[in-house]
């Protein structure tokens, strides 16, 4: 929690962004705490009845009529005749965000949500639709209104993973929380320790769990630590203190212990999937693809910039959508392609409708109704589905784009033409493969990403039942290998749109009379540390009221392994000849293949990722600049959990705690543990590129003057972006060597080392208090900034 520091990390990895200042923080007032007391349990246990008779009373009426909205749109009236009609999608069914059915239905949904004139018709609609609406389909169109309601800046919903952790974590650990009973849990426990005693009670001098060879384990994980421990894949009572990177500043606080020291917590290790019946190589990347900080990335930047929200009335072209969401899939793609090759992995395979998927996926996911997710075999053909009318539609668009990408121009149907030999028309480029609605000739473009996913999962145009497939949700289609492979075919129009476009010129990129002599960048050093996240929404243990107030006093948490870094910073040394301000950038990249081989920097700038950019006011003469890795300015840190976040807001309530609006990171940004690929223990060869060059002010708005960047996104503001450069310069044209290098770049080599955090526990009977968490871990390695 940063109560003086401010943490607007901007949505994609171009956004421009919060440098991290010291500022005067705003205080909520008590119309804010209620407002966000309600989003808080509005989405409380949201798969089961609402139990709050608030709530329900409110939920007894829908405000329908036109007058209680500032628009009143078509997909408003359909949905009323839908509902009128029962054609709505049942609860408990199955809701895919690209869905053709579902997703229009969304939409209505949240237009009542988005449009309604005040607060109270939008919390009416929220609980009439929380009691009748599908439950999926309830919290995209929830958070949705959160996210873009101009009025709501500073509220906030938990994260996606502590909504429906069901979409994050395997079904072994969902059936052992949904099933968790205190009562059980309790006297289970007490057997199990009556039992131990009896059984163990001839080895009184020695540690009774090491002498049972058969928790020997050998196959098993980094991320299965638990093993290692001695520990079992069940629920254990946390009398500590949760586990999380930036504890340190909560843990130290007498509030939060206050706070705390009433609420009962478990938590249970959990795993990553891992197939053993159809295992393949990208097992091995499962804690990577399958990390939920990485996959709540994806799916907040498709709700910030969602494709049926056209981009005039949202803002949203203010932010070059298109352009910003096309190079954020590119940044992606590279940093996957790091992480391959710290594996010893190579490309990213290439895609084709026609061709065999060699890689299938099992993602031993389970939907809250019961039903498991869809998996795909070794060796799957797309085209045996047999829907060809769909596949000619998803290919001739392919075509169709790679077509007018040649010719140079695109005639319109209303006849204007356009022309994409111009930079900016990129961002023609990037709608269309999103195929939001702000696409030329939608009849075209608009349905062809929405018709690919729906494919991937065998789902027809109309169809409303569909199976539970992860290429139907943004927020678990990045756990299946191919889903890199099918980004990868959108990542290469943009390069063949770039292609066309002429190389820069050693007087574009040069900066006359500024010298960057140098760059030291500190130990690079990764490694796997634990976290707990918040599962307490799986819970079916009776909720408690006290005098009307409900009274949450239990909390589950999944502990999980996660790949992270320790902080490190770089030093710029720039010599100017006079004042300058200037915008300095930093990227990393590989060096070599997965062979050995240099790779050339014409083909290497491809993989290129940003990881900083700011802006500075150089002085004349010798500069030297340092720069921390947390200063980044579209990373996060671990978000605050749920169960702390209502604490706060009740004590808030209560007169005890002042809530500041930036009290939890933003859901927009990228977590700051993942900047970073695994690497190897001897050191993975890598390289950062730095270059400095002149700051331009954006055209239009400067940065964040538009909005208040101490708890707002700025989504649609046109002000989050630091000046108007293309996104990735200058690695977005394709490089001319003899005109590339200049004395304002600077290219270093930098190592990447992995440190084994269990090594410790490798040792046979090594870890005396085998059986019991080891806290010294926590101490150790699992925080930068633990102060004991």
């Amino acid at each position: 929690m940063k109560i003086a520091i401010a943490l607007l990390a901007c949505l994609g990895l171009v956004a421009a962004a919060s440098f991290h200042q010291t500022h005067e923080v705003k205080i909520a007032d008590k119309e804010f705490l209620e407002k966000q007391k309600f989003l808080f349990e509005i989405v409380y246990r949201v798969e089961d009845p609402l139990m709050f008779e608030e709530y329900i009373k409110k939920g007894e009426k829908f405000y329908f009529e036109q007058s209680y909205y500032t628009k009143y749109d078509k997909y408003m009236m359909k949905f009323y005749e839908g509902y009128k009609a029962h054609s709505l999608l049942p609860k408990g069914e199955f809701f895919g965000e690209l869905v053709k059915t579902h997703a229009m239905q969304a939409r209505g949904l949240f237009n009542f949500f988005y449009y309604a004139k005040d607060f109270e018709t939008f919390m009416h609609n929220v609980c009439w639709a929380r009691m009748h609406v599908n439950e999926g389909m309830f919290v995209y169109a929830l958070t949705l209104a959160v996210i873009h309601r101009p009025d709501f800046h500073g509220l906030i919903l938990p994260s996606i993973y502590e909504i429906f952790p069901q979409y994050f974590f395997n079904s072994k650990f969902v059936y052992e929380a949904e099933k968790f009973d205190y009562e059980m849990w309790t006297k289970m426990n007490m057997y199990e320790k009556e039992y131990m005693d009896v059984y163990y009670k001839d080895y009184k001098n020695t540690n009774m769990y090491q002498n049972n060879d058969y928790m020997y384990m050998k196959d098993w994980k980094m991320w299965q630590w638990w093993k290692l421990m001695g520990l079992g894949e069940r629920f254990y009572s946390e009398n500590k203190f949760i586990l999380r990177e930036n504890i340190y500043e909560f843990n130290q606080d007498t509030k939060w212990q206050q706070m705390m020291k009433d609420l009962k917590v478990w938590y249970m290790p959990v795993d990553y999937s891992r197939d053993l019946n159809m295992y393949n190589e990208e097992s091995k990347l499962s804690y990577f693809t399958e990390d939920l900080g990485w996959n709540a990335y994806w799916y907040y930047l498709n709700l910030d910039y969602s494709f049926f929200l056209d981009g005039n009335t949202f803002g949203l072209k203010n932010d070059r959508r298109g352009e910003l969401w096309l190079y954020t899939v590119h940044q992606l793609l590279s940093r996957y392609y790091m992480e391959r090759l710290s594996h010893g992995y190579g490309e990213i395979p290439e895609f084709s409708w026609y061709s065999q998927i060699e890689m299938g996926y099992d993602p031993q996911l389970i939907y809250y109704n019961g039903i498991g997710y869809s998996y795909r075999k070794n060796y799957y053909e797309l085209e045996t589905y047999g829907n060809f009318e769909m596949l000619d539609k998803i290919t001739g668009f392919m075509t169709r784009v790679q077509n007018i990408i040649d010719m140079g121009y695109y005639k319109t149907a209303d006849g204007h033409m356009i022309d994409l030999r111009k930079p900016e028309s990129v961002e023609y480029i990037g709608n269309m493969m999103q195929g939001n609605i702000d696409s030329m000739d939608k009849m075209f473009y608009q349905f062809w990403y929405m018709f690919a996913h729906m494919y991937f999962a065998d789902a027809d145009y109309y169809q409303m039942e569909v199976y539970p497939n992860v290429m139907l949700n943004f927020e678990t289609m990045m756990r299946d290998p191919m889903y890199y492979m099918f980004y990868k075919s959108i990542a290469q129009i943009y390069f063949k749109f770039m292609h066309y476009l002429p190389k820069y010129t050693k007087e574009q990129l040069m900066m006359p009379g500024v010298n960057l002599k140098n760059v030291e960048v500190s130990e690079l050093v990764t490694y796997f540390d634990l976290v707990d996240f918040d599962v307490t929404n799986l819970m079916n243990d009776k909720m408690v009221f006290h005098d009307g107030k409900f009274v949450w006093d239990k909390s589950l948490y999944a502990r999980q392994m996660r790949l992270n870094h320790k902080p490190f910073t770089y030093t710029y040394t720039i010599e100017s000849d006079k004042p300058e301000k200037v915008v300095l950038r930093a990227f990393i990249g590989p060096k070599f293949d997965e062979f050995g081989r240099m790779i050339s920097l014409t083909e290497n700038r491809m993989n290129f990722m940003e990881i900083d950019e700011f802006y500075y006011e150089l002085k004349a003469g010798t500069n030297m600049i340092t720069r921390k890795s947390n200063d980044f300015y579209w990373t996060v840190k671990d978000r605050t959990t749920y169960s702390e976040l209502y604490y706060y807001v009740m004590m808030a309530f209560d007169g005890k705690y002042d809530f500041p609006l930036d009290i939890s990171e933003a859901h927009c940004g990228f977590p700051d543990r993942l900047i970073l690929p695994m690497g190897w223990k001897k050191g993975m060869p890598m390289q950062m590129f730095f270059m400095v060059m002149p700051y331009s002010a954006p055209a239009k708005h400067e940065q964040f003057s538009t909005f208040d960047y101490t708890y707002s996104c700025g989504i649609g503001s046109g002000a989050r972006f630091i000046d108007d450069m293309p996104f990735g310069y200058p690695f977005d044209r394709e490089i001319d060597e003899y005109e590339f290098y200049v004395p304002n770049m600077y290219f270093k080599d930098v190592p990447i080392y992995h440190i084994d955090t269990m090594e410790p526990y490798y040792k046979y009977k090594g870890y005396t208090n085998y059986g019991q968490f080891d806290y010294t871990f926590f101490r150790d390695y699992y925080t930068k900034y633990f102060k004991h």
